[in-house]
């Protein structure tokens, strides 16, 4: 990353110092950037430590982000999207093609050795998907502590209930942010994590055939190049992975708002940001100003890993990532 772009970045940091006590919805502790600074004063340098040899500026940054994301919007951010069992959120179809838990688990394993019992699982993966987005050459921030993790997790219905469509429309999505205590301006925000990452066929082929009830304006040479990849007929799966944005695929950047603008985002819930609506103006403002893409991505990762559990729900701190103690 070019030395003048990572000095906008740093910026990010002095803005988000406000962050450091905040506070849950449920009554619990409050969160602090300093929380493990006596119990645990390493755990930040382990995080990065283990994400940088392990994760680096490849496509495992991208998939340590969406699980924040998953884990976040399924009863808060408690690292449930984390658990095996009978009743796991892995098994629900949203989830079925997340990968970067063994990522994880090397993480845990380290902060286990230097302070064991000590960080949660929640907590390594709000700082973890923090070190993916800065690997990728995107903003960094302080990042709020004091997470526990759930000793359960919900049934796979719920869980596909609670979690964003390919196909939603803008109405859809901007009420299910709502209900976690997000507005507008977080999702047109927190929607560019798509600037890296991929998308399966079977979640875009609506969108570039024209067949669903969520239509939006698409670029006609963008959607035969992406018909090639997908036929109409074919398997689900992994076939016909596409990268959300052609132009800079592992670059955390503003480009995926320049794509929308040029018709060519790959999901319906993608272009919906730009089609006509009182969006379209953060759509354009973002895609030519990439450092208030970065500071307001920052902001809005901080507030959407404040979403905390359920009131009354047993919480730990897990001595293994994928199991109740």
């Amino acid at each position: 990353m070019a030395s003048s772009r990572s000095s906008s970045w740093v910026t990010v940091l002095a803005l988000l110092l406000f962050v450091d006590l905040a506070h849950t919805a449920n009554g619990a502790d409050p969160l602090s950037a300093g929380y493990y600074a006596m119990t645990c004063p390493n755990a930040e340098r382990i995080v990065s430590s283990v994400m940088a040899n392990r994760v680096g500026g490849g496509r495992m940054a991208s998939a340590v982000l969406r699980l924040f994301f998953h884990d976040c919007f399924v009863h808060g951010c408690d690292a449930s999207v984390l658990l095996d069992g009978p009743e796991s959120e892995k098994d629900a179809e949203p989830n079925l093609s997340l990968t970067g838990f063994t990522v994880i688990d090397e993480i845990k394993a380290a902060l286990e050795r230097d302070c064991p019992a000590t960080v949660s699982c929640a907590d390594l993966l709000a700082l973890a998907s923090r070190d993916a987005v800065a690997q990728l050459g995107g903003p960094t921030w302080n990042v709020p502590l004091g997470r526990k993790d759930s000793r359960s997790a919900p049934d796979k219905r719920f869980t596909t209930e609670h979690l964003p469509k390919a196909n939603d429309n803008l109405g859809s999505l901007i009420q299910m942010f709502r209900d976690l205590g997000l507005d507008a301006q977080d999702l047109t925000a927190l929607s560019g994590a798509h600037t890296v990452g991929m998308s399966n066929c079977e979640h875009y082929r609506e969108r570039v055939y024209g067949t669903s009830d969520t239509k939006y304006n698409i670029d006609p040479s963008f959607a035969e190049t992406r018909r090639q990849m997908c036929p109409l007929q074919g398997p689900s799966g992994d076939a016909g992975k596409a990268p959300f944005d052609m132009e800079t695929p592992r670059k955390f950047d503003n480009a995926y708002y320049r794509d929308l603008i040029a018709h060519q985002g790959l999901l319906n819930s993608d272009q919906a940001l730009y089609s006509g609506s009182g969006l379209d103006s953060l759509v354009v403002r973002y895609g030519s100003d990439n450092d208030a893409f970065g500071r307001d991505f920052a902001k809005a990762m901080v507030k959407m890993g404040n979403i905390p559990p359920p009131m009354g729900m047993p919480t730990e701190v897990r001595l293994h990532c994928s199991i109740a103690n």
